[in-house]
């Protein structure tokens, strides 16, 4: 089954009956029937000329984009594409604000009726999840582009996205302000929640689709613990914060190690001394390295050119474990004698050149 979709023409004057703006709190016109800031969209605002630029287009009668609203289950309409739009209009409308010197009640009658008058070209769309979805993506969206999140808020809205948004999306909300020093993204642009549902998500099994689908009319107390035992678990493993921190996926760390136990001291210990170490070049990586031992996540310093083409030469082009012989240093690799786990600096009396295959048997020996 596709998507519903139906093309009418909506005035403004409908649209603007029984407006409130309560800014974060809601938004709703058409007598209240029409939710224009659904809890899953973010609160941007247009800056004062585009906002303008919306009632002079309306003033000359000029077609504006087509909207979107979706019929819910109730009957009523919310906002899928349009809500600045739709809010300019309606703020003019009740004399918030001047467009060139003139608020909407300083108008000719005239002149407030052509404006009241002026038709709104507007879908409204009806469907299940997976065709909202699927609407969403093929829509998204002229002007200011919804955010993958966001489509997925909007497709699966109910009590879990309110309370995700709650905990995850305002500013300066409650998730910002745990893991702000720890993980890069904004809450207005639904980053945090974004991350907090693939980690999950990562821990579960499934997809993002799947768990806000399961979870759509139930609360968020799961995905809210879990944010909160991911820093809890940091802050206590890596007591002593450093900026690269916000560098590290940290909930898919905690999904595989958080029940691993570790030495406090010696991990505390060991940063200090791997971040002065001078052949490790990723700051970041140090903590992966504590956590998997795996050295990749080092960067470790690497043999320059000029220094693999003089063992090259040394060597006589020959491998230094099964002597074949190559035509370029660049068919060969360059390899610790002593490795950097024991001691081994990345310096020419270091250094050896070994065919692909010898250098991946030597491992780290």
């Amino acid at each position: 089954m596709a998507m519903e979709i139906e093309l009418h023409e909506v005035t403004v004057r409908q649209v603007v009956e029984g407006y409130t703006n309560h800014g974060e709190e809601g938004v709703y016109g058409l007598g209240g029937k029409l939710d224009i800031r659904p809890q899953y969209q973010r609160n941007f605002i247009y800056d004062d000329e585009q906002r303008d630029e919306v009632v002079r287009t309306v003033k000359k009668n000029f077609p504006l984009n087509v909207m979107y609203w979706v019929i819910r289950d109730d009957g009523t309409f919310e906002v899928m594409d349009g809500q600045q739009r739709t809010i300019s209009i309606c703020d003019y409308v009740k004399g918030v604000f001047a467009v060139d010197g003139n608020f909407f009640q300083s108008l000719s009658k005239k002149f407030q009726e052509t404006i009241l008058n002026y038709k709104l070209t507007i879908y409204f769309c009806r469907g299940d999840d997976d065709e909202k979805l699927a609407w969403f993506k093929v829509v998204n969206i002229a002007g200011e582009k919804l955010f993958n999140q966001e489509i997925l808020n909007a497709t699966y809205a109910g009590k879990f996205v309110n309370e995700a948004r709650a905990y995850f999306s305002q500013r300066n909300c409650a998730a910002y302000r745990l893991s702000k020093d720890y993980l890069r993204g904004e809450p207005i642009r639904q980053e945090i929640l974004e991350t907090a549902l693939k980690w999950i998500c990562d821990l579960k099994n499934c997809s993002i689709e799947e768990y806000m689908s399961k979870h759509k009319n139930g609360d968020a107390e799961e995905l809210k613990k879990y944010f909160r035992c991911v820093f809890v678990w940091v802050k206590r493993l890596f007591p002593i914060y450093h900026k690269e921190m916000r560098e590290i996926d940290w909930g898919k760390f905690f999904n595989r190690y958080g029940g691993k136990k570790f030495d406090v001291e010696e991990i505390t210990r060991r940063v200090e001394e791997l971040r002065d170490d001078d052949e490790v070049q990723s700051m970041s990586g140090i903590y992966k390295y504590l956590l998997t031992g795996e050295e990749k996540h080092l960067s470790l310093r690497t043999f320059d050119k000029a220094t693999r083409k003089i063992i090259f030469n040394r060597q006589g082009g020959q491998c230094a474990f099964c002597g074949k012989k190559f035509k370029s240093h660049d068919e060969m690799e360059a390899d610790h004698i002593k490795p950097w786990s024991k001691g081994g600096k990345t310096i020419p009396d270091n250094c050896q050149m070994l065919c692909k295959a010898c250098n991946r048997r030597k491992g780290n020996r």
